[in-house]
């Protein structure tokens, strides 16, 4: 078992300085590539305090330049917000300056708001469709002189400058969940991040089947890799685990906010709502939380890791955002590599 770590900057209101914010982020990052993560992801989002992050390139050269060996991943390139031409251009230069450590991840988009301001007139659930055009695309460009007349993207003959430091191109990652994404991700060999939100275990064995049946239709001979992700917080007593309720819960009052469409943001702080209003609200009961979520105590976290373990998953994805406290995050991200890690080491 692999691990990876997913982080952004956030920022639940306007009292925290971004100066703090990115110590803060570059720190966490930095305690991951001390404790050989394998990989650390960050997202691609616009207007959103919660999620500060409208250019993953340039954090991933940030981070680069202030780590020795974590990989690092766009967690994930909103396809319908770039033209195919910048798309391979950017990824590359950012695979050259960190001397091969790019893993490309690409996703279809999350917010319908921010479809609105990003790609006016497109529909979040039709962004699939842009995907799946500019991924060939890109990794045409990545290989030479190209030209595409696509449904969405029309180019005469040109190429990627500069081409990526790794041949033929860096690992490729595909955010998936619906079974035409898993179709795609793994007729194009390329590796699926999976979230299941705050749903049981049995949404993961949902995506695994998925993976699984998807990788029977394919012709590849290899079978990718399977990461999952979910918010992480490791405590040690009754007050850490309080205070991850605490912080989870106003982070999903944002995002339910964000992901259903549901109210107002404003000057990109998005409004918390009421989630026992919600039809999933038994989602977000404290125990179901505890549960599905990677919330525990060392020896807690351990055997939830297993079990992902023991239905196939390849390399686990540390959620850290969550709106917790900088110093409950760190302690947290200390625990598990200090406990939790070891306990995986010769599996």
């Amino acid at each position: 078992m692999k691990f990876q770590l997913a982080i952004n900057l956030e920022r639940t209101n306007d009292e925290i300085s971004m100066k703090e914010v990115a110590k803060h982020t570059l720190e966490m990052v930095q305690i991951a590539d001390k404790n050989n993560f394998n990989i650390v992801w960050a997202a691609e989002h616009h207007a959103l305090e919660m999620t500060i992050a409208p250019n993953p390139f340039q954090i991933l050269t940030w981070w680069g330049l202030n780590t020795n060996n974590i990989r690092l991943g766009t967690g994930v390139v909103a396809a319908a917000y770039w033209h195919p031409i910048k798309l391979a251009g950017e990824a590359a230069f950012t695979d050259l300056i960190t001397n091969g450590r790019l893993e490309f991840g690409i996703g279809s988009g999350a917010y319908q708001r921010e479809f609105d301001r990003m790609h006016p007139g497109l529909k979040q659930s039709d962004g699939w469709k842009y995907m799946q055009e500019i991924l060939p695309a890109v990794k045409e460009l990545w290989k030479g002189d190209y030209s595409h007349d696509g449904n969405f993207f029309k180019f005469p003959l040109s190429t990627s400058v500069p081409k990526p430091l790794q041949k033929p191109y860096p690992p490729i990652w595909v955010a998936a969940r619906s079974p035409v994404t898993y179709d795609f991700a793994l007729k194009n060999d390329c590796n699926v991040i999976c979230w299941p939100f705050t749903r049981p275990f049995s949404e993961a064995e949902l995506y695994k089947k998925r993976f699984d049946e998807a990788f029977k239709k394919s012709k590849i001979i290899k079978k990718p890799t399977f990461a999952l992700m979910r918010h992480t917080s490791v405590y040690e007593n009754e007050n850490g685990k309080n205070l991850a309720l605490k912080s989870i819960k106003q982070t999903l009052a944002q995002f339910e906010n964000l992901y259903k469409n549901l109210d107002d943001v404003k000057n990109g702080f998005a409004k918390q709502i009421d989630l026992d209003t919600l039809e999933n609200r038994e989602e977000f009961e404290e125990n179901t939380l505890c549960d599905n979520l990677m919330f525990g105590k060392p020896e807690e976290i351990i055997k939830k890791i297993k079990k992902y373990q023991n239905l196939g998953v390849d390399e686990f994805i540390y959620y850290a955002s969550m709106g917790l406290d900088h110093k409950e995050q760190k302690k947290s991200l200390s625990l598990f590599c200090s406990e939790v890690i070891p306990a995986f080491q010769n599996n």
